[in-house]
């Protein structure tokens, strides 16, 4: 694969983005952040839902230290680093994206994972943002994204101590929304992906976009941006979609089994 440290493929409707360092935990470097970029922006011209995962045992175990400190005695301006634009062209662009976590989602590979909108992670994974411990502070978004799946205290408690999260802990911390055997996750964000594909584009753009704006509005302004965006959204694909589940075309809701209920007595 040669200088290929993130790969892309075209499945159908899915752009299967991979971060390919796997020798050194899929660290961010410099070319890791420019072909990210690169591959995040040809999957909003070519597909309608993007996945996110890092080949061999981990998602990523952060920012290419020995780069960083390599660069970090000439870095004087303030500015925001380059680092993450692939990244937050994931956070608010045009299509979704799932996040396929299994080991280390460790410092960077935890603020990347955030950008995605929808996280599965498998029974190996682990988070954590040993920011403290080596004297740095997230350059990622991190402070922004994070901080709003997991509180601003959770964040600070593993910024502080280094507390690594379980898989079980993130999903309970609202970090990940699914949590799968080892080895699954990339499968299950397959099979998400292609349930997304299926919805309207107009929508996905809609709920991926607005949902993150109206979480920062004030009660008022929120309703009424809501309105405008509902509206904006209600067109010809929506009355086909909503004729066709009236008139029993339309896939049903899976709903899930009910467990059977405590008996009394």
């Amino acid at each position: 694969m040669g200088d290929q440290v993130v790969t892309y493929e075209l499945q159908g409707e899915i752009a299967l983005i991979g971060l390919n360092r796997p020798e050194k935990r899929n660290a961010l470097n410099q070319a890791v952040a420019s072909q990210l970029y690169t591959a995040v922006s040809r999957a909003h011209e070519e597909a309608k839902v993007g996945i996110l995962f890092g080949h061999g045992d981990h998602f990523s175990g952060g920012l290419d230290l020995a780069m960083f400190a390599e660069t970090a005695a000439t870095r004087r301006v303030v500015k925001r680093r380059p680092l993450g634009s692939g990244a937050d062209l994931m956070a608010r662009g045009d299509i979704p994206f799932i996040a396929a976590i299994r080991g280390a989602a460790v410092g960077w590979g935890l603020e990347v994972a955030a950008c995605a909108h929808i996280r599965v992670a498998d029974e190996t994974a682990f988070f954590a943002l040993p920011e403290g411990q080596r004297g740095i502070f997230v350059g990622g978004g991190g402070s922004v994204r994070v901080s709003r799946l997991m509180g601003v205290p959770r964040m600070m408690d593993m910024m502080l101590t280094g507390r690594v999260l379980s898989a079980i802990e993130a999903e309970r911390c609202e970090v990940v929304q699914y949590l799968v055997k080892s080895g699954e996750a990339l499968a299950k964000a397959k099979e998400l992906a292609e349930k997304i594909a299926k919805n309207s584009p107009l929508s996905n753009n809609a709920i991926i976009n607005g949902l993150p704006r109206l979480r920062d509005m004030p009660y008022e302004e929120g309703l009424y941006f809501e309105a405008l965006v509902a509206s904006t959204t209600f067109g010809p694909e929506a009355v086909e979609r909503i004729k066709a589940f009236v008139e029993k075309r339309a896939e049903k809701l899976a709903v899930p089994d009910h467990p059977e209920r405590p008996k009394r007595g």
